[in-house]
């Protein structure tokens, strides 16, 4: 059963929407709007130049013409048509580059938009739909973004040959065009709604793709190699396959069992058309001696308007359709933002200022959770203090960075920045404040050099070096074959060193180093590494960032020891806090999960089992 969606209406109407498109034209590239215009006009008069050429040599014929005569005709005829389709093929030729750029300037817009986006929209579902449905908009040349040029161009050509063949036919019997605009109507809808099944049913039709896209790529993807071939995966991936290849080719049977019935439909029409224009044109003939080349000239006239009133039909369905492809790339652009950007207060950045940040009362929930994740936090983050925030999985260890950082608005309380709440600030300049690593980190594909810097224009290279030094890679970076200017990321570049989990997380601390924040965050980006590992990691971040603020997140108790001030998260609210000594003197929660990761250490297990 074929599930109803309720279709939402466009935010933008078809002619805002053109005018959009239009404005953006005139302002990126103006040869865009004068190439559809010129584009159009030689379109109509190459169709009314093959309309009238075969009844004019004909007429000539019938007169007895002098061959001079003839022959100058038909020279002027061939030499009109060579020059407008030299005109079109150039029209065609250049136009294509100035639209490819007037949709890309849209696809860049459209980057800035999810880049720079208030956090909470990069996880918001119905944002990230928004986003997905408005980048595939952008995709490619036969997106709307690009092809309403094409249809804009179609529809003023229809438009002008309409207003031609309807004063050319006005002469003859207004029934005999009326029918000729019922019938091509006629045949239109019909043809619409049958051959429309289709795209009515994409939804299906893309499921199915989907399906066969994923199957392949996953049997491609080397990552999934070995459970294949250790699993003897391989008979079910053939079988789900021709599964779902079945239902594909059942799908589009079905679709052109359809658009048969469509075709016959347009052949009944186009013959009862023709032949009531026959019938009346021979009858005039016979009553007023038409002469066989008006005769001509007016049954092709007809059948050409019926192409001009169905092209009108159809370029404006296309236009619609389009138009609401546009309106999803506008509603994305003007997405409305949670944060203040430029619209706030500047935060100027002052690396010897000391920078205090307070949690107060602060409670977070997120959309569509049940109950907080933070209940009624109060804390202080003084200037050069190391914080570990520690506790179960799930604690709520992450959303508490989240918050420090200004990535979420609380739901309840403030977040303060040196007794002022964040939230008048230009977010971006508070964002400015912090160097953070977490567990999911960016690997660009780009140098080693403009890894660390994380810029691509702007990268002090002897910086560069310093911070890789200072991060203990400096062996590591000089062995490779381009050293520092050595690209990384597989995905991109396929001979791109994989480097080890200590050493990108030593790449990480470099990162960390070389921004040169006030205020580090690190959340558990060592989990993955063992709990030595990962101790010499915090040790080395703890010794390189003396004199800074810093917030150290982690489930294995033993990393953070050195610092301040120890943090345990509990159900949404700090359940302790103090020292590691004077926690285990507390005999509290710290203490025994204390105790029972280094029972596991002891025993070679993974505290993960039971904290």
């Amino acid at each position: 059963m074929r599930k109803k969606t309720e279709k939402k209406k466009a935010v933008y109407s078809v002619s805002s929407n053109v005018r959009f498109m239009v404005r953006r034209a005139w302002q990126e590239r103006k040869s865009v709007l004068i190439f559809l215009v010129l584009g159009s006009l030689i379109a109509v008069t190459l169709d009314v130049l093959k309309l009238f050429i075969a009844p004019e040599i004909l007429k000539l014929v019938e007169k007895r013409a002098p061959l001079p005569q003839l022959f100058c005709t038909i020279v002027f005829f061939t030499l009109a048509l060579m020059l407008a389709g030299a005109a079109s093929s150039y029209i065609d030729a250049n136009t294509f580059f100035g639209r490819v750029e007037v949709r890309l300037t849209l696809l860049e817009d459209l980057n800035n938009k999810f880049c720079l986006t208030s956090y909470p929209n990069t996880t918001d579902p119905a944002f990230l739909k928004l986003t997905d449905r408005a980048f595939n908009a952008v995709g490619n040349n036969r997106q709307a973004t690009e092809a309403i040029w094409k249809t804009l161009g179609n529809l003023l050509a229809a438009i002008i040959g309409f207003g031609i063949y309807l004063a050319l036919l006005s002469s003859l019997n207004g029934w005999l065009v009326l029918v000729t605009l019922v019938t091509a109507a006629a045949g239109y809808f019909i043809s619409v709604r049958l051959n429309g099944w289709g795209y009515r049913h994409r939804d299906e039709e893309n499921e199915y793709s989907h399906r066969i896209f994923y199957l392949i790529s996953r049997t491609r993807d080397r990552t999934a190699a070995k459970d294949i071939r250790i699993f003897g995966m391989q008979p079910w991936f053939a079988d789900l396959y021709h599964s779902v290849l079945r239902l594909f080719e059942g799908f589009h049977n079905h679709a052109e069992r359809i658009y048969l019935w469509a075709n016959v439909a347009d052949i009944v029409l186009e013959f009862a058309r023709n032949g009531i224009a026959y019938v009346y044109l021979i009858a005039l003939t016979l009553k007023n001696g038409l002469p066989a080349s008006q005769f001509l000239l007016y049954f092709t006239a007809i059948g050409g308007f019926t192409t001009w009133v169905t092209g009108i039909l159809s370029q404006m369905t296309t236009l619609s359709r389009q138009s609401l492809e546009i309106s999803i790339v506008r509603e994305c652009l003007t997405a409305p933002e949670p944060f203040r950007f430029e619209d706030g207060v500047p935060l100027p950045r002052e690396k010897a200022a000391p920078y205090e940040i307070t949690l107060d009362h602060v409670s977070f929930r997120y959309p569509g959770a049940g109950q907080d994740t933070l209940k009624n936090i109060s804390l202080t983050l003084h200037p050069g203090e190391k914080v570990a925030v520690v506790g179960r999985n799930g604690a709520g260890k992450t959303t508490l960075v989240k918050l420090l950082c200004g990535f979420l608005n609380p739901t309840q309380g403030r977040v303060l920045l040196n007794g002022q709440d964040i939230r008048q600030y230009n977010r971006r300049d508070y964002y400015l404040l912090f160097s953070a690593v977490f567990q999911q980190f960016s690997l660009l594909a780009a140098t080693v050099a403009e890894n660390v810097a994380q810029s691509v224009e702007k990268v002090d290279r002897e910086r560069v070096r310093r911070c890789i030094a200072e991060a203990g890679l400096t062996e590591k970076i000089e062995s490779l074959p381009e050293k520092y200017d050595t690209h990384l990321n597989r995905q991109v570049y396929e001979d791109a060193p994989e480097l080890s989990g200590g050493e990108m997380q030593s790449l990480m601390l470099a990162r960390a180093l070389y921004k040169d924040a006030p205020v580090i965050l690190l959340d558990e980006p060592t989990a993955a590494l063992d709990p030595i590992a990962e101790n010499e990691i915090y040790q080395k971040y703890s010794e390189l960032t003396a004199g800074r603020s810093s917030v150290y997140i982690s489930h294995r108790l033993a990393s953070t020891r050195f610092c301040d001030r120890i943090l345990l998260i509990e159900n949404g609210v700090i359940a302790e806090t103090g020292t590691h000594d004077g926690l285990m003197k507390q005999g509290g929660s710290y203490a025994k999960l204390y105790e029972i990761q280094s029972r596991y250490y002891r025993k070679g297990g993974d505290s993960r089992e039971e904290a």
